[in-house]
């Protein structure tokens, strides 16, 4: 095929600072999938959090548009994975989720209306 190499990456010597993927599969492969998904939850928790502007830095990287995606996007992810992770592991996630959407409607100059927020279409319309 043009263009492409004749070695595998795994065949060509590792260069100082370019990334093993061998190495980083096996260890993806040892962490379990709940681990998985609750850090990816924490990420996009964390994320949000700094797009509405509720970190130390406060206002500086408040971005309402971004943050409703990342809330949406984590609303999405705890609904698909509610029957896979325990409700040990899924309570603190949806209640956390449930802050950033209340925050997210406070910082908005013209609130959504109930059930039109930012992952209210997984959770159902959020009150305070």
């Amino acid at each position: 095929m043009w263009g492409m190499s004749e070695t595998s990456p795994s065949d060509t010597p590792e260069t100082p600072g370019s990334p093993d993927f061998d190495a980083m599969a096996r260890d993806i492969a040892e962490v379990p999938a709940v681990e998985v998904i609750v850090t990816v939850a924490v990420n996009l928790m964390s994320a949000a959090a700094v797009k509405l502007g509720l970190t130390e830095e406060g206002d500086q990287h408040k971005d309402l548009d971004e943050a409703r995606k990342l809330v949406h996007a984590l609303a999405g992810l705890l609904d698909a994975s509610a029957t896979e992770i325990s409700s040990f592991h899924a309570a603190p996630l949806r209640d956390g989720l449930k802050s950033l959407q209340l925050a997210f409607r406070e910082a908005s100059l013209v609130p959504d209306e109930p059930g039109k927020g930012p992952g209210e279409k997984y959770t159902g319309a959020v009150y305070g």
